[in-house]
């Protein structure tokens, strides 16, 4: 059963049908299916799998927009129970996230922070359009453990570097870790700015976060 229902959760975020998903996320709760495990067996494999669609031309902006709102109707039912459960797990650390300076893209950054409140992270979200500043603002206020920063384009990857270069200035790293992610971001890149990790989907970056804090499996 919770195959066919993970399948099924998959298929209604790569058809961009929100009543479907939203009305799956309820049958999952109902059967007693830990929601982490929806979003990361089901919702987030569509949603993944829509994105690779969308960066190899086999998916248009429209049907990706779709996708993202099935994803969206399907969390909003889901998120409180997750959060329920995620305030009664072990504290991982704290995570300030946002997405470069310029870019207003928030879809891949909202289902990383979703998951990583989930799973016991503190998230501080500062939006879209971060300027450096802002970021190392607030992971001075909170003494943020990682700074996540998302980039969809590759006119905004450019601020993921201002981003890394400022912590580094104002003698945040190598304490405080930068992690990256979004559409156009490569484990290349990454390394050409110093990053100490960077994340293909939200899944990926629970495993980093955890990594990084010593709470995974393995170093990635």
């Amino acid at each position: 059963m919770p195959d066919t229902l993970f399948g099924a959760m998959l298929q209604s975020i790569v058809d961009g049908a929100p009543d479907t998903a939203a009305e799956l996320a309820q049958q999952a709760l109902a059967n007693g299916v830990d929601p982490l495990e929806a979003v990361n067996r089901g919702f987030a494999v569509g949603i993944t799998f829509a994105g690779d669609q969308f960066g190899c031309g086999e998916m248009f902006l429209p049907d990706l927009l779709a996708s993202a709102e099935a994803m969206k109707a399907a969390i909003k039912v889901l998120e409180p129970e997750m959060l329920k459960r995620g305030s009664r797990r072990e504290a991982l650390g704290k995570i300030v996230l946002g997405t470069a300076r310029g870019d207003i893209h928030d879809i891949g950054k909202n289902l990383v922070a979703t998951i990583l409140s989930a799973s016991g992270f503190q998230i501080f979200d500062l939006g879209t359009s971060v300027t450096p500043e802002q970021f190392v603002a607030k992971a001075k206020e909170v003494d943020a453990d990682i700074v996540g920063v998302s980039a969809l384009l590759t006119t905004t990857m450019a601020g993921q570097k201002a981003v890394i270069e400022a912590l580094d200035r104002n003698g945040l790293r190598p304490r405080v870790k930068a992690i990256i992610g979004g559409a156009a971001v490569t484990s290349k890149w990454a390394a050409e700015i110093g990053a100490d990790g960077y994340s293909r989907n939200a899944i990926d970056a629970l495993e980093l976060a955890k990594n990084l804090m010593g709470k995974g499996t393995a170093l990635a």
